[in-house]
């Protein structure tokens, strides 16, 4: 069987809404829809303590710039308590909460920026898109993220294309510690802070963890000034710096037995 491309699998929906991040996924998304004209476009982006604002700020921009019209709404996450105890599935209570909320503002299909990559990956939000009748796009055309990222060189979007990947911020916190939202905003701090100081591509986290505050960086080049500087910021916020070690990908999420 053949499979069908982006534009084939996007032509199927004279209406959608799709759910944007920020990030290159979702974004390069809703590029490829307008583009192709979809007739009723809607892009939706939840403002919340664990959307980085630069992330929104990317948004608004690219919205302004191509004519979307665009969705910003509060998911209300944070007035769930399972998601703010943050077990180790709560990407499913988040995407519970954000597609719910985008269906009371748009009867068309949602559609997501997930990919091939995602399916080898632990990610409990793919149940909550299953519930919400979530399509992911992406997936039915057979792209993974390299592929995303030539389409968005294709499209040239320059701003996109070379984007680290950059979930949520509370995924950099525990399991196990509490979601808050002076926590997201340190993390977001300390990041803004720390991303000068790496190549640009390389990947970068700041961690909350049961011992202390952890980065994690995949180039450890300039390892002396990134703790410098994090030591700084956590003595400035009272916070314990536990140190400094190579990216790995989900560290934050404790699986029971590991």
């Amino acid at each position: 069987m053949t499979q069908p491309t982006l534009d084939t699998v996007l032509g199927r929906y004279p209406r959608l809404a799709i759910a944007v991040s920020g990030g290159v996924d979702s974004m390069t998304l809703a590029h490829a829809a307008h583009l192709l004209g979809i007739a009723e476009l809607v892009v939706v982006h939840a403002i919340s303590p664990a959307v980085p604002s630069h992330a929104t700020e990317r948004v608004r921009a690219h919205a302004a710039r191509n004519g979307w019209k665009l969705r910003l709404v509060d998911a209300g996450e944070f007035d769930d308590p399972a998601y703010r105890a943050n077990p180790v599935n709560r990407c499913y209570f988040c995407k519970t909460n954000l597609y719910g909320r985008i269906s009371q503002v748009t009867t068309a299909p949602i559609a997501s920026g997930a990919n091939l990559d995602d399916l080898l990956d632990y990610r409990p939000g793919l149940q909550a898109a299953a519930e919400h009748a979530v399509v992911h796009p992406y997936i039915v055309a057979g792209m993974d993220k390299q592929a995303v990222r030539r389409l968005a060189r294709q499209f040239g979007l320059d701003d996109l294309s070379e984007l680290p990947a950059a979930p949520c911020l509370s995924s950099r916190v525990e399991t196990g510690l509490a979601i808050e939202a002076e926590d997201l905003a340190f993390i977001d701090a300390m990041e803004r802070r720390l991303f000068p100081k790496v190549p640009r591509g390389a990947d970068l986290r700041c961690r909350i963890t049961h011992t202390g505050v952890v980065i994690e960086a995949s180039d450890t080049e300039h390892a002396e000034e990134l703790i410098a500087t994090a030591r700084n910021l956590c003595a400035e916020q009272g916070r314990i710096f536990a140190g400094l070690r190579r990216y790995r990908r989900g560290s934050a999420f404790l699986h029971t037995g590991r």
